[in-house]
């Protein structure tokens, strides 16, 4: 599924969604982010900013534009601590006063799989970690946050990275990183976690949404294909490697070398960390052992 070609709006002016809602966008496009990080603005009086992007000032001058008479910035709600989505939250709050609202700082949420290979000296790949990230309130799983005329619920969706969480809004779900229309969210252990993002998008799709708002990309507005479509997308990567495995064992490495035949040597390390992913959920379906010790380097059979 690709992002559509007439999603490219203009960063910095605010655009109604629906009554109540608005999005700014960030200057900050890259391969990474797409157009840009989407900033939503919830509200008519007291205003949540959900995502307040990257240290940018540009983007913090567009966010406080947007406020208008008689309205004030009460919240700040971070879905995920990357770089593009959670420094420009300290920032904000110096200028409004508001409250840094997430799941927890940059290591909340990991996995016990993941935080071993994180003490084993495995490093995040892809999109960099807002290291300093500590909200000033710690919101957990099922957490309902209220202001003036709004109640979002949290929903915690590990997988992108461990203190991910989705935000849901009556019918609508802002779901940050973890489901966009333009790609699949990006998987890179130890931040990511496949086996969790995997859980979290079945929890989403047993709930009755209406749209869905992204941290990048336009409206979904047929939110449970593709939530289907993500699951399908990895359950037929999964199968590639189980049958790449069926001839022969292998690293990460060697596997997507074998796997991604088309992709260009700059991208095969990507590719690597994303079947890496997928090795280490396999293993934990006990459907692939690693010969010594679960690492990046280890060499992978299919148990029979």
């Amino acid at each position: 599924m690709q992002a559509p070609d007439d999603f490219n709006p203009p960063a910095g002016p605010a655009v109604e969604l629906q009554p109540g809602l608005r999005r700014v966008l960030a200057p900050n496009p890259s391969p990474m982010t797409y157009r840009g990080t989407n900033s939503y603005l919830l509200g008519t009086g007291e205003l949540a900013v959900i995502d307040p992007g990257p240290l940018n000032d540009r983007h913090l001058d567009a966010i406080l534009a947007a406020v208008q008479p008689g309205q004030r910035i009460s919240h700040i709600i971070v879905t995920h601590s990357h770089l593009d989505h959670s420094p420009l939250a300290c920032a904000l709050a110096d200028h409004t006063g508001a409250p840094i609202l997430a799941f927890g700082g940059p290591e909340a949420g990991r996995s016990t799989v993941m935080t071993k290979l994180a003490e084993g000296g495995l490093a995040g790949g892809g999109e960099g970690i807002d290291t300093t990230f500590r909200p000033d309130i710690e919101l957990p799983d099922g957490a309902m946050i209220t202001g003036e005329g709004w109640q979002l619920e949290v929903i915690h969706t590990p997988g992108h990275l461990g203190n991910h969480i989705a935000l849901g809004w009556d019918h609508v779900c802002f779901t940050g990183d973890h489901v966009m229309g333009w790609a699949s969210s990006l998987v890179s252990p130890p931040d990511g976690d496949l086996t969790e993002f995997m859980a979290a998008c079945h929890r989403l799709r047993s709930r009755d949404w209406s749209v869905f708002h992204a941290g990048h990309g336009a409206p979904i507005n047929d939110p449970l294909a593709r939530l289907d479509w993500l699951i399908d997308h990895r359950l037929t990567r999964e199968a590639q490697i189980l049958s790449a495995l069926e001839d022969s064992p292998g690293t990460a490495r060697n596997l997507a070398e074998r796997i991604y035949t088309e992709t260009p040597a700059a991208l095969l390390p990507a590719a690597e960390r994303n079947v890496f992913a997928h090795l280490i959920d396999l293993v934990g379906k006990s459907q692939v052992t690693p010969e010594g010790k679960l690492s990046a380097d280890a060499r992978f059979h299919k148990q029979s």
